[in-house]
């Protein structure tokens, strides 16, 4: 049975009463209470190395929140979150995830930003037989571990995001393809699986790696890198950057070497509408390619109400990451909406069974809580973000090819 989005979400036939009585039957309840808040918790790293994509995240959840409770909560009560700082770090997140169910005693959880950090914090869910819904972290290995609470709310994963690129670098004509690439790349387990899958693919079409780096997340000197890329002389420069920071960092340093691909893809960065521009210059921005889970342009049930909400709440469009935060707490809403309760076993099993309508269009999953969708190809043209594939999906009729030199 498909989901039916935040417009009809409950069942007629559920009396008030009822609803009460099957959240105080439920397991999984962290607090015991029917008649106080629904309590959602969730690590971010809203200092660190990616606060600046993490900040997005947190305001597409308390989007959610502000609508959900608008229209009467879940289950009759209003939801309230309950957030902790990890700082981007691994040991953080793991102990706030704990603390959050064991002491905070949340009814449910939410996942965190990148995969870095999902990949232990899923690992706390499931040990404790809670739903964890994540909007980032599409890592291959995170979905390789046999979970039954783990769902990644965005159209494909890690290994999955290459495609519409690859796509059209294969649809170019011979003479138009770049000969060679460099990789650099965060070590970061979201990123490693993202630029092997594109380095194996693009070999595969004849396009010669000529570096194949990672950096630590902390980062912030990127000169020998951008020298060593600049003396590599690539046709392409696909970068694994998990922020504005890093993406914004390899730019700036390869503007110092005076060396400007023909063709470029960062993961991440670019997304960040706001952040990016600003950080790199918004002329350089032109012609920079990059992956999306989900478009503001897109007509899909509730998207345009979420991209208005956004903008007044906090004065520009959302983000990617405010849209993948958005869409998970739309996913684990639906799933209480649906099973009537806090039943953290109901909630995966129906889940694990059923479609949910989002602003990133209805996901499916499979046994591993892996999404069955298609990610969007953006570029930056004239200062803004365009969608170039699938077909269907575009707001602009071609590419920027080759991308102008830097500013």
């Amino acid at each position: 049975m498909p989901g039916i989005g935040r417009g009809g979400r409950r069942y007629a036939a559920l009396s008030t009463a009822a609803l009460l009585m099957a959240t105080a039957a439920a397991c999984g309840s962290g607090s015991g209470s029917t008649n106080g808040p629904i309590t959602i918790g969730i690590s971010l790293p809203l200092s660190g190395p990616v606060a600046d994509a993490s900040k997005p995240a947190y305001e597409g959840y308390k989007v959610w929140v502000e609508q959900i409770n608008a229209e009467g909560g879940l289950l009759g009560r209003q939801v309230e979150l309950k957030v902790l700082d990890d700082g981007f770090d691994q040991n953080t997140v793991v102990s706030n995830y704990n603390r959050l169910i064991s002491q905070d005693r949340v009814d449910l959880l939410l996942g965190t930003f990148s995969s870095k950090l999902n990949l232990p914090a899923s690992s706390v869910a499931e040990r404790n037989k809670m739903l964890y819904v994540e909007p980032s972290g599409g890592a291959e290995e995170i979905f390789t571990r046999g979970y039954e609470y783990l769902f990644f709310a965005q159209p494909s994963t890690s290994l999955d995001l290459p495609e519409q690129f690859v796509n059209y670098i294969a649809s170019l004509p011979a003479d138009q393809r770049p000969r060679t690439a460099a990789y650099p790349t965060q070590d970061d387990p979201n990123t490693d699986v993202t630029i092997e899958e594109f380095r194996e693919r693009l070999t595969e079409l004849g396009v010669e790696s000529v570096y194949n780096e990672k950096y630590a997340p902390e980062t912030v000197n990127f000169d020998p890198i951008a020298s060593a890329i600049a003396r590599e002389n690539p046709d392409l420069v696909i970068h694994g950057a998990v922020a504005a920071n890093d993406g914004a960092g390899l730019v700036k340093a390869l503007q110092k070497q005076d060396f400007s691909p023909d063709m470029m893809f960062q993961t991440n960065a670019p997304s960040l509408v706001g952040s990016y521009p600003q950080a790199v210059g918004e002329a350089n921005t032109e012609g920079v390619f990059t992956t999306t889970a989900w478009s503001p342009e897109s007509t899909y049930q509730g998207n345009a109400e979420f991209v208005k909400a956004y903008t007044e709440s906090y004065g520009s469009p959302p983000t990617d990451d405010a849209a993948n935060a958005y869409t998970a707490a739309q996913v684990l809403g639906e799933a209480v909406e649906q099973v009537g309760s806090l039943d953290q076993t109901a909630l995966a099993d129906w889940l694990h069974s059923h479609p949910v309508s989002t602003i990133v269009g209805s996901l499916r999953w499979d046994e591993r809580g892996v999404p069955e969708g298609d990610m969007l190809l953006a570029q930056w043209q004239q200062g803004n973000l365009e969608f170039i594939l699938p077909e269907g999906q575009q707001t602009v009729p071609e590419a920027v090819n080759p991308k102008p030199g830097w500013s």
